[in-house]
C-alpha cells in the first residue's frame, strides 16, 4: 500500500473532472473505487469532500488516500490500431490545424466506447496525432447513428476552452434532417422539456427521452427544459421534408424526440418514429419505403465557432453520408438551392 499523497493540480489539468484526472495518474484505479473514496470522504480537494464529477481548478490541492501497490502498475499496452482503421479515421478529417481537428463522423460509428462497442472515435483517435505527443480529445458528442461535424481538441488546454464554448452555447450548430410529413408553420421553435425514461432490458436497453409540456417541466421530476429551432428547406409533396434544425439546448436525443413529438419523426428513427402506422401527423412513419434507406437521416451539417487560439471564425461543413445523399437525389434536393444558415435573415434567399 502507498501512503497518503498530496498533489497540486497543474495549470494544464484545470477544468477537468477529478475522476478522469485520477485515472490518468493511476490507470488501474477503477471508477467504482474512485466513487467509493468520494463517498467515504477519503478523496478531498483543499480539505473538502468532492464527487467524482467535481471539476478541478489549477492550484488546488488534492488529497489521495492510500492505494494498493497494483494501482501504481503501468497501464497495459493498448491494442494497436490497424492500418485499415487508421486510414479510415484519417479519411474522415475535414479540417486540421495545430489546435483542433474536425471529422465528418460517419453514421454507425460511436463517439465513445460502451456496452459492446469496441470500435469508436475515441479509440481510433491515436491515429489522429499527426506528430503531437497526445491524441486529440473529444469536446462534444454525436449519437452513434448521427453523422456530421465532430470537433476534437489537440491539447488539454484547447479542450478546456472548447468544452467551455459548448457549455456556454457559444457555438452554432445546424443539423440537416429528412422528416416524415411537412411541419406547419414552416419555421418555428419547439420547447417541450425532456425527461429520461428507463429502458426495459437488463442493462437499461431501450432507454429514451420523453417530452414534457413546457408548463409541466418544473413539476416533473428529472425533466429539463429543451429548445429546438426548425426550418423547412424543401418538401416532397406532403410526404417528406428537408429540415434545418438548431438544438438551442443540448439534451440527449433532443432533435429526434422533438420532431417525433410534433408528429414529424426523422426518417429512419425507429426509436422515436415507430412504424408507418404510428405517425399521427401526415400519416407517415419514420420509414418512407421504396429504396429510401432505413438508416437515420440526421446529419450535423455545420458548426460555427470562434477558434480557441487564433480567435478567427471557424465555419465547418460536412458532406452528407451516402444514404442521405441518395435520398436527397431521389427528391431532387440540392445544397445549392438553400441558404447556408436559414435562420439568418441576411442569408435568406
Amino acid at each position: 500500500m502507498s501512503g497518503v499523497q498530496t498533489v497540486t493540480v497543474a495549470v494544464d489539468d484545470g477544468d477537468q473532472r477529478i475522476d478522469r484526472w485520477l485515472r490518468r495518474m493511476f490507470p488501474h484505479v477503477s471508477q467504482g473505487r474512485i466513487e467509493k473514496m468520494c463517498r467515504k470522504g477519503e478523496l478531498r480537494v483543499d480539505g473538502g469532500r468532492v464527487k467524482a464529477a467535481t471539476r478541478l481548478i489549477a492550484g488546488q490541492t488534492v488529497r489521495i488516500p492510500p492505494l494498493p501497490d497494483t494501482d501504481h502498475a503501468p497501464a497495459p499496452p493498448r491494442d494497436r490500431i490497424s492500418e485499415t482503421d487508421a486510414r479510415f479515421i484519417r479519411s474522415c478529417v475535414i479540417y486540421r490545424d495545430d489546435h483542433v481537428i474536425a471529422l465528418n463522423k460517419p453514421p454507425g460509428l460511436p463517439v465513445q466506447g460502451g456496452s459492446g462497442q469496441a470500435r469508436h472515435v475515441d479509440g481510433l483517435a491515436e491515429a489522429l496525432m499527426f506528430g503531437l505527443d497526445e491524441k486529440p480529445r473529444l469536446v462534444h458528442r454525436l449519437d452513434k447513428d448521427t453523422s456530421g461535424v465532430l470537433l476534437m481538441a489537440r491539447t488539454r488546454a484547447v479542450a478546456a476552452g472548447l468544452t467551455a464554448s459548448f457549455r456556454h452555447r457559444e457555438t452554432r450548430k445546424i443539423y440537416w434532417a429528412a422528416v416524415a410529413g411537412v411541419p406547419h408553420p414552416k419555421m418555428g421553435t419547439i420547447k417541450y422539456g425532456l425527461v429520461k425514461a428507463p429502458g426495459h432490458g437488463k442493462g437499461g436497453e431501450g432507454e429514451k427521452m420523453h417530452c414534457v409540456h413546457p408548463a409541466e417541466v418544473d413539476r416533473t421530476e428529472g425533466a429539463k427544459r429543451a429548445t429546438t429551432d426548425y426550418a423547412v428547406l424543401s418538401a416532397a409533396g406532403r410526404r417528406c421534408a428537408w429540415m434545418a434544425l438548431i438544438p438551442v439546448t443540448g439534451r440527449t436525443h433532443q432533435l429526434r424526440a422533438h420532431m417525433a413529438e410534433i408528429g414529424h419523426p426523422i426518417v429512419g428513427d425507429g426509436k422515436y418514429g415507430g412504424s408507418g402506422q404510428d405517425n399521427l401527423g401526415d400519416g407517415w412513419g419514420a420509414q418512407l419505403g421504396g429504396d429510401i434507406s432505413k438508416k437515420l437521416h440526421l446529419h450535423a451539417r455545420t458548426l460555427m465557432l470562434e477558434h480557441p487560439v487564433t480567435r478567427a471564425r471557424l465555419h465547418l461543413t460536412a458532406p452528407l453520408p451516402d444514404h442521405m445523399t441518395h435520398t436527397w437525389d431521389t427528391f431532387q434536393w440540392a445544397a445549392s438551392d438553400v441558404p447556408e444558415d436559414p435562420f439568418d435573415p441576411e442569408d435568406m434567399i
